[in-house]
């Protein structure tokens, strides 16, 4: 039976140590190590805050380009670095999440920018997931200039 990912994702993990060191697989990738902070853990992987940060990025970053894109707009170099604020009380998940948008483009705008990123929660499952849970906020650096 083939199962279609866009559907159905199934992701595997298996205990490394005798604290908390995983490594997590997905068929037909590269296996990740994730761990845990010490004393609970060894600090030989992601933690799981850092892997979700990652792939807010990666699923933010995809809508972004994909919506630029479909502009025809030209992009020459795009990253995002994500910061996430934890609070204080358990479960000790993000409060705050920080995402620093940096594109070199000749023929995109701030303005253009501000419009992409009121159209991606409809696209990027996990930022849509946050809902109000989270406050998501964007900083735009464009060609060298922040915004």
């Amino acid at each position: 039976m083939t199962t279609d990912k866009s559907k159905t994702l199934t992701t595997s993990i298996r205990l490394l140590n005798e604290k908390l060191h995983f490594e997590g697989e997905v068929p037909g990738n590269e296996p990740v190590s994730i761990d845990y902070v010490a004393p609970l853990g060894d600090d030989l992987g992601y933690t799981s805050l850092e892997l979700f940060l990652l792939s807010l990025s990666s699923c933010a970053g995809s809508a972004i380009l994909v919506i630029l894109r479909r502009m025809n707009k030209r992009i020459d170099s795009f990253g995002i670095t994500s910061t996430g604020y934890r609070k204080q009380d358990h479960p000790t998940g993000f409060n705050e999440i920080n995402l620093e948008i940096s594109l070199r483009s000749e023929d995109v705008s701030f303005g253009e920018l501000k419009h992409v990123i009121k159209r991606i929660e409809g696209i990027c499952p996990l930022l849509s997931m946050l809902n109000d849970s989270v406050i998501t906020k964007f900083v735009f650096v464009l060609n060298k200039e922040h915004e």
